[in-house]
């Protein structure tokens, strides 16, 4: 079933465009990986799916998104649910200088969610959801800035996941880790998609073939090709798709 649908996107900084006609479909409860080099509008596009860029000055969106047959982009959209429905992990681990318990209780505390839900409740759930309970169940008052990067990453979903959203975007969420916290990281994601719909952006890939059912090129802020994994990698469409997935171009 479809999540998002992009129609025609298009997204400008100042008078430069750095995506062009996009048009893709995201499907619930599976995971889409968005490939290319540096700079090639990767990122730019994920943060559109929250309207996090609407927090940069000078930006402009043409085009359509629909969450659930709805444009978020359509006047009156509010824009604090829409990031609480389509939560956010960044590259590197960004854990607040607080609790282990803080971490996980803040957004829901925000939010107010912790007036019609058992906050103890909640937090176990996110920390048994993002594999990171069983390893700190006995000390939750822990800053949490003690935590390995690869735990520190864990309770970051950990933290996304607690507002109860529907879908998690991936900043490049293994770039910082070990290949060890990396492997714990996919096999978190893979989990996590019997519940949400996620959508990754990754320089690797082994890590995009492994763990995404969909794949979407991206190259100078177009699109290239989108379609099933296996197809992309094993029997790609375009031409410059498996000269960069074999590393001859980009």
């Amino acid at each position: 079933m479809e999540k998002f649908r992009v129609e025609s996107l298009n997204f400008f900084y100042g008078r430069v465009a750095a995506l062009k006609d996009i048009s893709l479909s995201v499907q619930e409860r599976q995971i889409t990986a968005l490939i290319g080099p540096s700079g090639c509008g990767k990122s730019t596009f994920l943060r559109c799916l929250n309207r996090m860029n609407d927090t940069i000055r000078g930006t402009r969106v043409q085009g359509k998104i629909f969450l659930d047959g709805q444009d978020i982009y359509k006047s009156g959209i509010n824009v604090v649910e829409l990031r609480q429905r389509v939560g956010m992990v960044f590259q590197r681990p960004n854990p607040f200088p607080q609790s282990i318990w803080d971490n996980v209780a803040f957004g829901p505390r925000v939010l107010g969610l912790d007036k019609h839900f058992h906050l103890p409740e909640i937090i176990e759930n996110s920390l048994r959801g993002a594999a990171l309970w069983e390893e700190v169940k006995d000390r939750l008052k822990q800053d949490a800035l003690s935590l390995s990067l690869g735990q520190q990453q864990r309770l970051c979903i950990a933290r996304t996941i607690a507002v109860r959203p529907e879908i998690i975007l991936m900043d490049e969420p293994c770039s910082a880790l070990d290949p060890i916290a990396t492997l714990q990281i996919e096999e978190l994601m893979q989990s996590l998609k019997k519940d949400y719909t996620l959508v990754i952006v990754t320089h690797n890939m082994q890590q995009a073939a492994r763990v995404s059912d969909w794949t979407g090129f991206f190259w100078m802020g177009e699109l290239v090709e989108f379609d099933v994994t296996e197809k992309i990698f094993t029997r790609p469409a375009q031409q410059l798709t498996e000269d960069y997935i074999t590393g001859r171009a980009g």
